[in-house]
């Protein structure tokens, strides 16, 4: 019981770990800064639109790979080992925007791409890791703390962080900008030292005709061929990845892309800083909460309530002009963004094949990063187009509404039963 316990808070601790990247990185500072001091301040449309680049660029790389990896990460019980392949990654790349001079959003843009990758790339892994440490029972609670302490322990370095952006004198920091740069430094080392706990406490499942590593790679094309194949008779997980695929898209541009948006319609840098902050605290409860509604409603209603409640928030979001209604969103924001994250995931992991989980999350992640990719393009290119990124918040809308659509028509109980015949033969 002490041993699951253990494995369950240090599986959960990589989230803490990581989630350093999703805000003080991916939706804090990095677009102000890119917006502000690498790319051209007088043009914020435009530097919003090579940000979307990025994002899109970083997240069509993970989902070309992901579900190849995630078959050899299976063939071969392989997961730990991505796992930290792709955080030394990370850690390594976020570390290296300290030495990026202002006016270089190029090489900006380049290591945050890689850094997004390792970000991305290890969240394949660590998702298929969640089968193992979890029993059915728990899956929902162990998704959701997983969720909560990303978002309490991002919360708290990023908190620290923007202190010392606006009180630099106080750690004896020339100014804001090398402040920001020290940020994404800090963000590196508690990645690094927080991520230890999965690698210890955690373990793999072994399978019983696993192969080595070498020879897992040549046979990872023959097992993801299968796959493709395998999702096409089980629809129930055909049909839940298709309506992720979509409604996902919006939450995620949403978390890379707010700060951008708020910043390209003259709100103050400390608003949208503040607004931030508040979002991560409120996702921590928020995330927590989700379980118990989950159990009142079903996983599946929750899933759909946190739908609808962004298809308001980005109709909202088109209309704000003042900073307490950025402010207001963040708050909305963050009561659904980790529950709808968490029991995604949850839903997800009681469909499949639990033999198969890391290529089966390799194609969850697949398509949640595929999302990635036309989210932001989207909203950064229909805005600089017409001039306004008023318009290109509302291009992610049907997104919603078509994710929404399908995860209705999705049944869980027949998925459950299916994935529960397929380990037993």
């Amino acid at each position: 019981m002490l041993d699951q316990r253990r494995s369950i808070y240090s599986w959960a601790m990589y989230d803490w770990a990581n989630s350093a990247f999703a805000t003080t990185v991916m939706a804090g500072f990095f677009p102000l800064f890119f917006n502000q001091y690498w790319a051209d301040p007088a043009n914020p449309v435009r530097s919003v639109m090579y940000l979307g680049w990025s994002n899109s660029i970083a997240s069509i790389i993970v989902a070309l790979m992901a579900p190849f990896l995630g078959a050899v990460a299976d063939i071969g019980t392989a997961r730990k080992k991505f796992l930290m392949l792709f955080a030394f990654l990370g850690i390594v790349m976020t570390g290296g925007l300290w030495l990026v001079a202002q006016g270089m959003w190029k090489f900006a843009a380049f290591l945050y791409v890689l850094a997004s990758v390792g970000f991305s790339g290890g969240n394949v892994f660590y998702d298929s890791l969640l089968p193992g440490v979890a029993s059915e029972k728990k899956v929902d609670y162990v998704s959701s703390l997983g969720f909560a302490l990303g978002y309490i322990g991002g919360g708290l370095l990023f908190a620290i962080n923007v202190l010392m952006f606006l009180k630099p004198d106080l750690f004896g920091i020339p100014d804001g900008a090398t402040a920001i740069k020290l940020s994404f430094l800090s963000v590196a080392v508690w990645w690094a030292i927080f991520s230890v706990p999965i690698f210890l406490f955690v373990k793999e499942p072994k399978l019983v005709h696993a192969v080595h590593i070498h020879k897992a790679f040549k046979l990872g094309w023959k097992q993801l061929v299968d796959t493709f194949r395998e999702i096409r008779h089980l629809k129930v997980v055909g049909l839940f990845l298709l309506a992720y695929w979509l409604y996902i898209d919006g939450v995620d541009t949403i978390i890379r892309m707010a700060v951008s948006y708020g910043d390209s319609l003259g709100f103050d840098s400390g608003i949208l800083i503040t607004a931030l902050l508040i979002t991560q605290f409120v996702a921590f409860f928020g995330s927590l909460g989700y379980v118990w509604f989950a159990k009142k409603v079903g996983v599946k209603e929750s899933v759909l309530v946190g739908i609808g409640a962004y298809c308001v928030i980005t109709l909202l979001g088109y209309f704000m002009n003042q900073s307490w209604h950025f402010l207001a969103l963040a708050i909305a924001i963050g009561l659904f963004q980790g529950g709808i994250q968490a029991m995604s995931r949850s839903l997800y992991t009681r469909i499949i094949p639990k033999k198969k989980s890391a290529e089966f999350f390799g194609f969850y992640n697949m398509l949640g990063k595929f999302a990635a990719v036309v989210g932001p393009f989207l909203m950064g290119t229909i805005g600089y187009l017409v001039g306004s990124q008023r318009i290109g918040i509302l291009s992610i809308l049907p997104l919603f509404i078509g994710g929404g659509y399908l995860l209705m028509r999705v049944n869980i109980s027949e998925g459950e039963l299916v994935a529960r015949k397929y380990l037993a033969d």
